[in-house]
């Protein structure tokens, strides 16, 4: 086709335009990337061919008609203008063109293929332009999601001054806008191994482009293909072949969550997460839920709630209960005999003596009840770190809320053994804390709820990670 001229050949159309091919770019089934110079301008073109042929499907004529609609409503400098789009009736081919402008500069591909290396400093300057690209993509109305992110989607021109290139997103052949979704039976587009789970099942959303530019990210840092990397529980596991910093590694671990729940919601959250990274003291170790824990911990970049259950009925609150029973039955009968008829202004005195004993035996019960039906609640955000025992309705908060930035120190102190008299010794259960400033909140302990050391090592380990702060054990060991 080198030299062939497309578009307005016999002069019919208004417009007059016509282009001659210089260059195969690329080819793959039923479609065909040219570069064109525009005989009018005698400007360089991009032109993007849809031919009929044998492997003719419709659904790829509903997506290239779909990026031609998208791409005429844009307009960002960072993206291919729209410039044509007309239909293709030549001896060697029959189909539908594209035509966008032309930008002189290499896929994030052929770069990664030539041998060349990026820094970490370079990634996050390629991944900041590309989210700020998606804010605008995601700020339409419709919101615009690419769906095909990845490194020969991305063009990257040549470094200037002390910036790794300007960073262009192109290739807008899977666009979905939220709007025109597939109803019935969904068309599965991108490319294996940036593509998150929602996306195989024809679920898509802003934040599917997230984890695609993560995985994209992932390639520049680690020079191989995110799906020839080992995955844990449908997580890419990439930390041990990169050479990052713990803050960069973790950030781009919230890029690639499989859960939606727990991945950056927007382009603007994964950006404000870049330029203010969480502290980089990371543990080494990851521990995982312990089989058979009801413990609840819900997590995502910016909140953390851990809600410890009631332990229950255990045979050794038999005891409490019955003295309980006794002891506000005791209580009732001299508050009856106190304030019973006739009513002196003698028996005040007396009556107010029996408050502490009333506090007593209603403390028993709320202990009693706590145990059957209370959960401990603790939940960081932005803002604050609370600490809570809620029973039915009632909740109370203690020690009081304190600043997010204030929490300094994460502190575990396994189970051991101290000396009491006579040498005897004496168990002291472990022990998980959180110190923000002179505030201690501590989730551990018999007075606690939770008395399994390997819950407490889970939720030790999890604290850190999401804190991003090194787990202190006072005991040294």
């Amino acid at each position: 086709m080198i030299g062939e001229i497309l578009g307005d050949v016999q002069g019919q159309d208004a417009t007059g335009l016509c282009y001659q091919v210089q260059q195969l770019l690329g080819k793959k089934a039923g479609r065909r990337t040219l570069l064109a110079r525009d005989l009018k301008t005698q400007e360089l073109v991009v032109i993007k061919l849809l031919s009929f042929g044998g492997d003719f499907e419709w659904d790829s004529l509903k997506l290239f008609e779909r990026e031609a609609e998208t791409l005429k409503s844009l307009s960002h400098p960072l993206i291919p203008r729209y410039l044509d789009y007309f239909e293709v009736n030549s001896p060697t081919i029959k189909g539908f063109a594209l035509v966008q402008t032309y930008i002189p500069a290499q896929t994030l591909e052929q770069y990664l293929q030539t041998g060349r290396t990026f820094t970490e400093a370079e990634v996050k300057h390629i991944a900041k332009a590309l989210l700020e690209i998606l804010i605008y993509l995601h700020g339409l109305y419709p919101p615009v999601i690419h769906r095909d992110i990845k490194p020969s989607n991305i063009l990257l021109g040549e470094r200037s001054g002390n910036t790794v290139g300007q960073v262009y997103l192109v290739d807008f052949g899977s666009v979905q806008t939220v709007l025109g979704a597939e109803t019935g039976t969904r068309t599965v587009v991108g490319t294996y191994g940036y593509m998150p789970q929602e996306q195989f099942g024809g679920r898509t959303v802003p934040a599917s482009d997230i984890y695609s530019l993560g995985a994209t990210l992932i390639y520049l840092v680690t020079g191989t293909y995110p799906a020839d990397l080992p995955q844990k529980d449908f997580r890419i596991q990439f930390e041990q072949v990169a050479n990052l910093s713990p803050s960069f590694t973790n950030w781009l671990k919230w890029m690639i969550e499989p859960s939606l729940e727990r991945r950056f919601s927007s382009a603007a959250v994964a950006i404000a997460a870049l330029e203010k990274p969480q502290p980089t003291n990371l543990p080494a170790l990851i521990v995982g839920k312990p089989d058979g824990s009801k413990i609840q911990l819900t997590k995502n970049w910016d909140s953390l709630e851990i809600i410890v259950p009631a332990t229950g009925f255990e045979p050794s609150i038999v005891f409490t209960v019955l003295f309980a029973i006794a002891w506000n039955s005791f209580v009732l009968i001299l508050t009856i005999g106190v304030l019973g008829f006739p009513f002196l202004p003698i028996n005040i005195p007396f009556a107010l003596f029996l408050v502490p004993f009333w506090g007593a035996g209603f403390l028993m019960v709320y202990k009693f009840l706590f145990n059957l039906f209370g959960r401990i609640c603790l939940r960081l955000n932005a803002e604050q770190i609370t600490l809570s025992r809620e029973l039915f309705s009632w909740k109370f908060e203690r020690p009081r809320p304190s600043p997010r930035q204030s929490v300094n120190k994460l502190v575990y102190i396994p189970k051991h053994f101290t000396k009491g008299s006579q040498d005897t010794r004496i168990a002291v259960p472990a022990q998980l804390y959180i110190y923000s400033g002179l505030q201690k909140y501590q989730i551990s302990g018999n007075n606690v709820g939770i008395k399994s050391e390997v819950e407490l090592e889970w939720l030790a380990h999890e604290l850190s990670e999401w804190l991003g702060l090194p787990i202190t054990n006072p005991m040294g060991s």
